[in-house]
């Protein structure tokens, strides 16, 4: 019997490999997309505590927070009132915007705090449930 020259998987390998890849993305590919669509919530609150404490720093130099009019655009650029302001109060100069492209609210004074900092979510407006639920400062 002549030894082939020729090594290398037959079809049936090859499909008996493709089947196992398959079956593996089919159980773990829904736990490794449930982690991505938590992690845009987890992302809102982290920036919202950052922005919170570039309020509290902006607070202790002129005595009060920004006014709603002001914005948070407050904590970037001097208003022309202002003349204990000793920013920037975040690191780029510029406002992030929420994990969903989205502008953050802010209220001062707040309904339900002294001053409110929200992110409307996925859909972009007041409420939702999970993914395109409210992100907000004082919970």
């Amino acid at each position: 019997m002549k030894k082939s020259q020729y090594t290398g998987f037959t079809l049936i390998e090859i499909l008996v490999v493709l089947a196992i890849i398959g079956l593996l993305a089919g159980l773990v590919g829904p736990a490794v997309m449930k982690q991505f669509s938590s992690s845009k919530p987890k992302t809102a609150r982290l920036q919202i505590e950052g922005l919170v404490s570039a309020l509290e720093l902006y607070q202790l130099d002129i005595g009060r927070y920004p006014a709603s009019g002001q914005g948070l655009k407050a904590l970037i650029e001097a208003p022309a009132t202002e003349t204990n302001w000793n920013g920037p109060y975040l690191r780029k100069l510029a406002i992030p915007l929420d994990p969903w492209g989205f502008a953050y609210q802010y209220n001062y004074p707040g309904r339900t705090a002294e001053f409110e900092v929200i992110s409307l979510g996925a859909v972009g407006r007041t409420g939702g449930e999970g993914d395109a639920a409210d992100v907000n400062s004082w919970q």
